[in-house]
């Protein structure tokens, strides 16, 4: 029997760190509420998230967050279509708030459940305002991940470069704590890296020549020398221009890296995905590339860059379309494979 595909009501669940979201997606593509409760400010009190306070903070008020973004799509529980929850990756803790939450739903309603993986949700967060075309090349940079994955269809990932050590996010937070920025740091060298009127010239990993791997280990080092050296030689610190040189560097590798994959192959879109795509500096040179070489750039808003549901709902419709549907004890995986969890094409005259 074919299903509407537009009409699909799913509710989804986002809680695989620090923020606790809940959205109601219609169609894969329209987003009816997006609901979400930030905790940062508990976790500045500790200068990065803390596993155990983030999970007790998701009990607290993942209840009253499902509750609001049912009410603000104007839709009753009986009207869903199934409920999408992020099986990982994640912070196992969190991640079993939300899917517990989502299984209980779903049994109650007796409706399916949808195991979502979370950079999948980064990469589709773009299917909400953009149509995708195929094949197309995602740059995913977010706190915990920068990889480059090459999607040749609809929901079927490869991954053709990840880091190594350190994800983007990482080493912009570590970077900032050096340079005694509040958390989360990351916006804090952007704004600052913007201020500066010259960079401190820092090394690029470009690694092996037709690597597509990244590494800011190094990088993350040499922002520490270049902090030590100023206080051994007693001179004062320009903030700003060690800011600079250190997104500089970032930039150069992760776009010259986008864009070479891009042309090597022959994608028809490049997707910026993940919390570091709200990242100015990043935007304004990937657009600039992307103009050069008559590539079209998609970039989600800066609210459905940072973890949210609604992009839980749009990556959980590719499996919905398909009846690709999980049982009702699925568990939490922190390491749960983007490759792995590719959609399933349905053999010539399934259902």
């Amino acid at each position: 029997m074919k299903v509407d595909e537009s009409a699909a009501l799913i509710l989804a669940i986002e809680t695989s760190c620090d923020e606790t979201s809940a959205a109601v997606i219609r169609g894969g593509k329209e987003i009816l509420s997006n609901i979400v409760s930030s905790q940062i400010e508990t976790h500045r009190l500790f200068g990065g998230v803390v596993p155990e306070i983030a999970s007790r903070k998701h009990v607290e008020v993942i209840t009253l967050i499902i509750e609001q973004a049912l009410q603000e799509a104007g839709v009753q529980p009986r009207d869903l279509s199934a409920v999408a929850v992020t099986q990982g990756p994640g912070l196992v803790g969190a991640l079993l708030v939300g899917i517990v939450s989502g299984m209980s739903l779903a049994m109650a309603l007796n409706i399916p459940l949808i195991g979502t993986h979370h950079i999948a949700g980064h990469i589709y967060a773009n299917a909400l305002v953009n149509e995708i075309q195929y094949p197309c090349l995602a740059l995913v940079v977010s706190g915990g991940h920068t990889e480059l994955v090459l999607l040749e269809e609809e929901g079927v990932f490869r991954i053709i470069g990840r880091t190594r050590d350190d994800a983007v996010g990482e080493a912009y937070d570590k970077v900032a704590r050096a340079l005694h920025f509040p958390y989360p740091g990351g916006p804090h060298v952007d704004r600052t890296a913007a201020e500066a009127e010259t960079a401190v010239q820092l090394p690029r990993s470009w690694l092996e020549p037709d690597s597509y791997d990244f590494s800011f280990s190094g990088l993350k080092s040499a922002v520490l020398s270049a902090i030590n050296q100023s206080r051994m030689k007693n001179q004062p610190l320009d903030v700003p221009a060690l800011a600079r040189g250190f997104q500089e560097s970032v930039i150069d590798v992760v776009t010259g890296k986008a864009m070479r994959a891009a042309r090597q192959y022959g994608v028809r879109q490049l997707l910026l995905c993940g919390g570091v795509a709200a990242n100015r500096g990043l935007r304004a040179r990937l657009t600039e590339l992307c103009e050069a070489e008559r590539l079209p750039l998609l970039i989600p808003p800066h609210s459905l860059c940072t973890d949210n549901a609604a992009m839980i709902g749009a990556a959980a419709h590719l499996k919905w379309k398909q009846g690709q549907f999980d049982e009702l004890d699925l568990k939490a995986d922190p390491g749960l494979s983007l490759e792995a969890w590719s959609v399933k094409p349905v053999p010539a005259g399934g259902n």
